[in-house]
């Protein structure tokens, strides 16, 4: 499936790129933020190559370390939501103070 391929390149890129945005900043919740982001890319990536696997072989083995890539993927989409939600605000205020300070 072309399109599920295109899914799991950008969902490999907004990884990366949200890695390369953690490193690069300096401020704590912005920080969490960034990781919080970079788990649902990261758990998006292995849910939908989990998927792919599916379309491509039909054993057994496959079905079983589909399920778990699958399950795992989307644990960490969850989590990271749920991380994404408790640091946004935090983060906007420090953005904020940020500002404020120059």
């Amino acid at each position: 499936m072309p399109a599920l391929v295109i899914f799991i390149i950008f969902s490999f890129s907004f990884y990366v790129y949200y890695k390369i945005r953690y490193v690069r900043s300096h401020r704590p919740m912005e920080r969490r933020f960034l990781s919080a982001k970079s788990s649902m890319a990261l758990g998006l990536f292995v849910a939908l190559f989990g998927i792919n696997q599916l379309f491509l072989y039909q054993t057994t083995v496959t079905y079983i370390i589909c399920a778990i890539f699958i399950a795992l993927g989307f644990g960490s989409v969850w989590a990271g939501y749920r991380a994404y939600r408790c640091y946004l605000p935090q983060a906007v205020e420090e953005a904020k103070e940020a500002a404020k300070q120059g």
